[in-house]
């Protein structure tokens, strides 16, 4: 199944603890969610959940970094 990489924008303090729960093997939910979200907006059917992969390095805007797998649109 094909990846979706989703950007979200984040504030610093939030990309931090998104990173560190990560680390920790532990979810930051609501990132998780609003990923899970974006991929409905772009008009594709999420196929499983989304994983973090990290953050940007933007000195102003910071962005969350997801990958979700999503359904094909090919119908068979």
């Amino acid at each position: 199944m094909p990846l979706l990489r989703v950007h979200l924008d984040s504030d610093r303090i939030t990309a931090r603890l998104v990173l560190q729960l990560h680390q920790e093997g532990r979810t930051h939910h609501e990132s998780r969610e609003a990923a899970r979200d974006e991929v409905w907006r772009q008009g594709r059917t999420p196929a499983g959940e989304p994983v973090f992969v990290g953050i940007t390095n933007g000195r102003r805007n910071v962005q969350l970094l997801y990958d979700v797998e999503v359904y094909s649109d090919t119908v068979g």
